[in-house]
This record gives C-alpha cells, sequence and structure tokens, in this order.
C-alpha cells in the first residue's frame, strides 16, 4: 500500500530533439550554457533550474520543496517511477505535470550525452531559508567554508543526511550545492536537508553560538583536541573548510573549539568529505542521533 503521495503527471511522446518543449533539459555539460546555472545579478545568468537525475534523485525531488514542473526520459524509466511509493501515476489531464517520454538516442541529443539513468527532473529554485529559522530548528549542523568542489559537496549532504545531520550552512566560497552533479552526487539528498547561506561571514557564526551551539572546527592541528571529547554538547556545529588550506583562520578563531581526527602512519589530513563523514558518525556514536 502506497504510503506517500504520488505527482500526476501526463505523458508526452517526443520524437524530435529539437522540440522547444524540452529546452529545460538541454546542454547539460555545457559551461555556459547549461540550465542549472543560478540567476546571478550583475553577473552570469542561468535559468536557475534545479536537475535531478535518475530515479532516485527524481523520488526525492517530488518528496521536496523542489518541486518538479517537468520530467524527461524513457519508457523504462517512466515504468519505474510510477511503481514507487512517492513516485508517479499518470492521468489524462492536460494540465498535469509533462513527462516527456523519448527513445534514448533522442535524449541523449536532447541532454548533450548518453543518460545512463534515463530520467531527469527539473525544478525551478525556490526561495531560499532564513539560516535563522534552519538553525533553531537543528541540534547537529555542518558548517562549509571554501569547499569548493561539487561532488564533495554532494558527498557532504549525503553523509549528513545518514548520519543525523539536520541542516548544512554555507560560509564563504563555497560552490553552488544546487549544480547537478552535487545533486546526483548527493543521492538527492541535497533537495531534503534543509541549507542556507551565510552571507555575512564568519559574523553569522554568532547565530550559532546565540542558538545554544558548540561550534567546532576540524583541523588537523596536533594541539586540537580528539574529536571524540568535543562533540558531547546538547548542539554541534561543524566547521569544515576546502581541500589543501582547509578552514581560514578568521573562521576558526570564531568557532569555540578546535578538534582533530587521530590519524595514523604520518597522515596529515583526510578528503573534507570523510572528515566530515566521521565528525558526523562520532556524534551519533557519543550523544545518539536524538
Amino acid at each position: 500500500m502506497s504510503t506517500s503521495p504520488r505527482l500526476a503527471v501526463t505523458v508526452v511522446d517526443v520524437t524530435d530533439s529539437d522540440d522547444p518543449r524540452v529546452d529545460d533539459f538541454r546542454d547539460l555539460n555545457s559551461v555556459d550554457r547549461r540550465p542549472d546555472l543560478p540567476v546571478l545579478p550583475g553577473g552570469r545568468i542561468g535559468k536557475g533550474l534545479v536537475i535531478a537525475e535518475g530515479v532516485l534523485v527524481a523520488q526525492r525531488m517530488i518528496a521536496s520543496r523542489f518541486t518538479p514542473h517537468g520530467f524527461l526520459g524513457v519508457d523504462k524509466r517512466l515504468r519505474e517511477l510510477c511503481a514507487l511509493d512517492g513516485g508517479l501515476v499518470i492521468t489524462d489531464d492536460p494540465d498535469a505535470i509533462p513527462f516527456y517520454r523519448a527513445n534514448a538516442e533522442v535524449m541523449a541529443t536532447i541532454v548533450g550525452f548518453h543518460l545512463n539513468r534515463g530520467v531527469l527532473g527539473v525544478a525551478r529554485r525556490p526561495e531560499p531559508l532564513d539560516p535563522a529559522e534552519i538553525i533553531g530548528r537543528a541540534r547537529t549542523i555542518a558548517v562549509l567554508e571554501g569547499v569548493n568542489d561539487h561532488e564533495n559537496i554532494g558527498s557532504i549532504f549525503r553523509n549528513g543526511a545518514g548520519l543525523g545531520v539536520d541542516a548544512v550552512l554555507f560560509g564563504a566560497g563555497t560552490a553552488d550545492p544546487l549544480y547537478r552533479r552535487s545533486v546526483r552526487v548527493s543521492m538527492g539528498h541535497v533537495l531534503l536537508v534543509p541549507f542556507a547561506m551565510l552571507p555575512e561571514w564568519p559574523r553569522e557564526l554568532e547565530l550559532l553560538r546565540d542558538n545554544g551551539f558548540q561550534t567546532i572546527s576540524l583541523t588537523p592541528d596536533p594541539v586540537a583536541v580528539p574529536l571524540a571529547q568535543a562533540v558531547d554538547a546538547d548542539r554541534v556545529a561543524f566547521l569544515v573548510g576546502a581541500e589543501g588550506p582547509g578552514l581560514s583562520e578568521t573562521a576558526m578563531r570564531a568557532s569555540d573549539i578546535r578538534a582533530r581526527i587521530p590519524m595514523s602512519r604520518g597522515t596529515d589530513s583526510l578528503n573534507v568529505a570523510t572528515a566530515a563523514a566521521i565528525s558526523f558518525y562520532e556524534r551519533v556514536r557519543v550523544v545518539g542521533r536524538g
């Protein structure tokens, strides 16, 4: 029995790759034409769309605040989405969301490459969430500074979703979390885990302190306390930085404590997504999921 509502779609067969109705799915690999480029005032202007790639990610988009306004895919993936709880249901209503059904060759021409996952969902970006509202509802938060690799961002969201992280906050220099690669690597969890930007970085870390969070900067510095000794506060925010340089000294000074992951054999650091996952796990191990 289905426990989650399904999204009604009407099937529209597309045989011409130049069909303008599928323009939101074009040129996904293009540097300057891809549809998921954000709309930036005074800068490069994109469509500001969010692309969900694959059946599971499309299902998570359906369940998220990123309401899809269209799908493009092969018939097999349409049938798989219709079989899923919280997936799709086909209707004859012409006002329903379109599912543009195409064969693999037509779809590859539209997208710009052969898509093994066989289905895409597309949504417009909703209004950004208020960081104060997110912080008020959370117990465990990840805070990113300078993380500019989309795959690392996606991995942090996926790890956080599985290990009890309630929200992600973005400080200075971070990449767009809604780029298609981030959404794909996160397995759609970037659409479900709340996130917000902190434009006045790092001053807005005060929002965390004002809400009773202990802010923990992750660093390989050997004088920092071992991670297990820093995660038992009622509310915790982990700060992580970019590959290589790590967190800025300014951000670390603004945090409450510096913590390290004990390592052996002369290893000086870990991949940022791996380090974040270890910190999330240590938090669950010490205090549970809440």
